[in-house]
Formats: structure tokens, sequence, C-alpha cells
């Protein structure tokens, strides 16, 4: 099915906004992986790592996609501030407890991000795309879950 200029371009503009959401929740993630503290350090260590390299292998996923519509995947992390709607705010400490009330409102922008360029890619008859958003957000919602269980 043909998708308009309009439709494929709204699209590609969804997915470039999820892309500097994800761009942020990597780096932040990846921080949080080095930085964490305390006696579950090897715990958090080890789950950062998980949930950076989960979002990491979303990126050029991403970008491929923008790039599919006839868009121009962002790169420059300035652009990529710009665009993005999640906050790369600095956290109090480095306490897991701390770094997870972080990341859940970090990926909470995420999940938002990927519902709206999901409703878009469906209404579009995009089932490449949808589908591959619908795999995301099956992840985050796990890392949703998974944070707001540890965090009790």
């Amino acid at each position: 099915m043909t998708i308009s200029k309009e439709t494929a371009g709204a699209l590609a503009g969804a997915l470039g906004t999820c892309l500097a959401n994800a761009t942020i929740m990597y780096h932040r993630v990846h921080g949080f992986h080095w930085n964490v503290t305390g006696p579950d350090f090897p715990q958090w260590h080890d789950k950062f790592a998980e949930i950076y390299e989960d979002v990491y292998g979303s990126l050029d996923p991403l970008g491929e996609n923008i790039r599919k519509l006839g868009g121009v995947a962002p790169f420059r992390l300035s652009d990529l501030a710009v665009r993005a709607t999640v906050a790369d705010d600095n956290v109090g400490d480095y306490s897991p407890q701390s770094l997870i009330s972080s990341l859940l409102s970090t990926n909470a922008g995420v999940l938002d991000c990927l519902n709206r360029a999901f409703q878009i890619a469906n209404e579009a008859n995009q089932q490449g795309i949808a589908n591959f958003l619908a795999e995301r957000i099956d992840a985050h919602q796990k890392w949703n879950w998974q944070l707001s269980v540890s965090r009790g």
C-alpha cells in the first residue's frame, strides 16, 4: 500500500522523536551502569547493561525506518536533544533507588513516543514498522515492570 507524503512525514517525525528519546535513554542508562553505587552494585550494574544493550539495539532500526519513509534520521546530538521529549535531568545520587526512579520516568517518555508512532503506523497500514514498534513497546513495558517492582 502506498503511503501519502504527509503521512510518511508524520510517521518519520514520530520515529525521529522516538530515536531522540531512545538515544537519551541509552546514554542515561549506560551512565547509570557505570556509576551505580551500593551493596547491590553487581546486580544493578548487570541489569543496567541489559537495558542499555537492548535500547542501543533499537537505534539503528529506528533510523532505518525513518529512511524507508523518505525522511532523514537525526544523528547530531544537538538535533536529538531538541527533538527529545524526555528530560535528561541530573540524578540526586547514584543509589539504585534514585537511578530506578529516574529511569522509570525516562522509560515512560519513550513508551509514550512509541505508542504514538505505533498508532500512526497502524493507521497508515505500515505493518512492518508497526510490528517493530510493537516489539519495542513490549520491551519497554518489560523494563517498566522490572524497574517498578524493584523499586518497591
